[in-house]
């Protein structure tokens, strides 16, 4: 139990960010917000940080984790085969509800309980200040999926993650309401022919509006 838990309202991204990206970097595990729902982020790469993730939301070790990150450029650590369509896609979507899967790197020491032992990853960018604050913060991309006990409805209020998750990790930055409140739009960009795995605010018109491809 961390009865060390902190609650901190943002004042400014930069207090925000200050304070987030000080736990992550040691370790820790931050919830915050995004503009679908708050998330609950550790930094990609530690093995022990993603765990307390899951131990956090009693999440079952065969789902895996999306990675948040703060620019375009921080994909580069995940994967390096980035379709053109996935780029047209990132370039007018990002910062925003839209989260592509690609084929991970070999060398880019993503632990297995962040792919749930397979050989992709979902990323996002956020459109949210605060959120791409602390992920720029933390210094590398945020294995982030929704900061709630799984199996509830993702929180859109901070009160509703300090009510699931107090006491289980270190921080709670409360950045007011979620803007959109639902979870990403996710399209597997990892094959040959993209394809929608979850539907959200994105719509498929909308993807395929930017590809002038069908997508499946």
């Amino acid at each position: 139990c961390k009865e060390n838990t902190l609650n901190l309202s943002v004042k400014s991204t930069e207090e925000a960010a200050e304070a987030a990206g000080a736990v992550l970097r040691r370790g820790g595990t931050v919830a915050f917000p995004t503009d679908t729902v708050y998330g609950l982020g550790a930094v990609f790469s530690d093995r022990d940080a993603v765990r307390s993730i899951f131990e956090a939301k009693g999440r079952p070790e065969n789902k895996p984790l999306s990675i948040l990150v703060s620019g375009i450029d921080q994909v580069h650590f995940l994967t390096d085969s980035i379709p053109e369509d996935a780029l047209k896609l990132m370039k007018k979507f990002w910062p925003g509800a839209l989260t592509l899967v690609f084929r991970k790197r070999e060398d880019a020491c993503i632990p297995e309980e962040v792919t749930a032992g397979g050989d992709t990853i979902g990323v996002r960018m956020p459109d949210n200040a605060a959120a791409v604050s602390i992920i720029a913060a933390a210094g590398r991309p945020l294995a982030a999926p929704s900061a709630n006990i799984s199996g509830r409805r993702s929180a859109s209020k901070a009160e509703e993650v300090t009510e699931d998750l107090y006491g289980k990790i270190d921080l709670i930055i409360d950045g007011g309401d979620c803007t959109i409140g639902v979870a990403s739009t996710v399209v597997d960009a990892s094959t040959s022919r993209m394809k929608i795995l979850r539907e959200g605010s994105i719509t498929r018109r909308m993807i395929e509006e930017v590809t002038g491809a069908e997508i499946l």
